[in-house]
């Protein structure tokens, strides 16, 4: 099955796996799984880090080449469909990086795995 993670998720992956649920940690263990990490969570991380709010031990790049493509996690990139669903996307949640990934899950149909309660005000199967 495929899940769509939210930044924080793949940050607590990464450098915090301990705050993971283990529902989530069976998940993204699970080799049949299908892990995604939007473009915009890669998009936000490089603005955050050029703001000095995120630091990495490594560049961006290198972070995604290790954690992400390493980690056999898969860079799921943006499509016009999911820009236009923006257009009526309500806003319950007013962060541009999440609404894209709320998009993008709600065309696609694919869980999103987030701490975040703002997402599941959406037509969106979400896991914490």
């Amino acid at each position: 099955m495929k899940y769509l993670i939210d930044t924080h998720v793949l940050l607590w992956i990464v450098n915090d796996p301990d705050k993971l649920s283990k529902n989530v940690r069976d998940i993204y263990l699970n080799e049949e799984n299908e892990i995604l990490v939007s473009i915009a969570s890669i998009w936000e991380m490089a603005i955050k880090i050029s703001f000095g709010k995120l630091k990495l031990a490594s560049s961006l790049s290198e972070f995604v080449e290790e954690q992400i493509i390493g980690n056999k996690m898969q860079v799921f990139n943006l499509n016009l469909q999911s820009i236009y669903r923006l257009e009526s996307l309500p806003y319950h949640h007013r962060d541009p990086f999440d609404r894209i990934i709320i998009s993008q899950a709600i065309c696609d149909d694919i869980p999103i795995i987030t701490h975040d309660k703002e997402f599941c005000k959406y037509d969106i199967s979400c896991i914490s």
